[in-house]
């Protein structure tokens, strides 16, 4: 390499500021063996945390005031990459918290939603009208924003531009909807510099339909989002998915088919619009109902609890999918039979530990 190439080198080195880029693009193991710890290591629980190693390289600088529906969130840091790790508190053993997952129904992925009567949380995950997203974690992450925003304004003065967002079960569900706001906030200058988003979920469940997926999937291109997955664990497959003809791209064959069943000879009509409505009218009517019980029954308990709580109208849509790049941490005959499976049993697949020895066996290095 001549002198001159070097040169350049040196300059173009020197040009980039401190901390950024510390962030990597992809899959790092390691950097999830670490998030694994900063899991078990945020609160309390030492049945969480038993075997998991403790995180290296970071501390924890703040533990928020539990807001919403008994939600929390954790600050780390990384002071030498100057990265700020959002850590977001799972479902805990309380009712407010189980009632804000069961709480399912959909809304707009852009709107606003109202707290208490002096805090309006105005929220956009999508640019995309069609997205949809769960609207209890809505209210969770607007919540959580409260005090999110002016630590991470506070960080970002002080030098630090990368940051990771994280959350396990619940709190990776919530945080799909975290990353998506800081991108938002990203593309509208908020930081007046280059900030570098990289999201890392665990055992995350679905947390909005196609069209807020294609935008997620978007946005994070290139390796910066990915959700870490148990195939044992049922909590990712859950919230419940209804796929209606409603729910596909505006230009499609299945919304309207009355041109085509005129357009057929008798009887062939008849029988073409009585197949029709055999299909159609059932996931119609399930998706109301759905949106019934879900959504304006559990609304009447969350409202129990932030008596000025409001959102923008439900979305009619139950068609959540699964969104984002995802690593299988894939069971083998030994995970089966040190875990084995048993109805009294429900979260022994959903826990670190079980997450914790798939990690180890798929990359061995660790």
């Amino acid at each position: 390499m001549n002198k001159k190439v070097l040169l350049v080198l040196f300059i173009h080195l020197a040009s980039i500021p401190e901390g950024v880029c510390q962030l990597k693009s992809g899959f790092d193991a390691k950097e999830y063996l670490n998030i694994l710890g900063i899991f078990a290591y945020s609160g309390k629980d030492s049945v969480f945390s038993k075997g998991i190693p403790v995180p290296s390289d970071v501390k924890m600088i703040y533990e928020s005031p539990t807001v919403g529906l008994q939600n929390k969130w954790y600050l780390w840091v990384n002071e030498t990459e100057k990265t700020a790790i959002i850590n977001i508190r799972g479902t805990i053993p309380d009712p407010s918290s189980w009632l804000e997952n069961f709480y399912a129904a959909m809304i707009p992925a852009k709107g606003q939603i109202k707290l208490n009567p002096n805090y309006t949380f105005d929220y956009e995950f999508s640019e995309d009208p069609k997205a949809a997203v769960h609207v209890g974690w809505t209210l969770a992450t607007g919540a959580l924003m409260e005090t999110i925003l002016p630590k991470l304004d506070g960080l970002m003065r002080e030098g630090y531009d990368n940051v990771l967002i994280t959350g396990h079960s619940q709190g990776g569900a919530i945080g799909y909807l975290v990353s998506s706001y800081l991108h938002t906030l990203q593309r509208e200058n908020r930081w007046g510099k280059k900030v570098q988003i990289k999201t890392i979920l665990s055992a995350a469940p679905k947390p909005g339909n196609l069209f807020f997926a294609y935008d997620y999937e978007r946005i994070n291109q290139g390796g910066w989002a990915f959700n870490v997955v148990n195939p044992a664990d049922w909590v990712p497959e859950v919230p419940f998915s209804i796929q209606t003809v409603n729910d596909f791209s505006t230009t499609n064959p299945f919304s309207d088919v009355s041109g085509f069943i005129k357009s057929q000879k008798f009887p062939k009509n008849l029988i073409f619009k009585k197949v029709y409505n055999k299909l159609n009218k059932p996931t119609k009517k399930a998706q109301k109902n759905f949106e019934k019980y879900l959504g304006k029954y559990a609304e009447k308990e969350v409202v129990k609890q932030l008596p000025a709580f409001e959102h923008p109208g439900f979305y009619q849509s139950n068609h959540y999918v699964r969104t984002g790049n995802f690593v299988i941490l894939y069971p083998d005959q030994e995970y089966n039979q040190t875990y084995v499976d048993a109805p009294e049993k429900l979260f022994q697949h959903h826990m670190l530990q079980p997450y914790l020895m798939l990690l180890k066996k798929q990359f061995p290095e660790l």
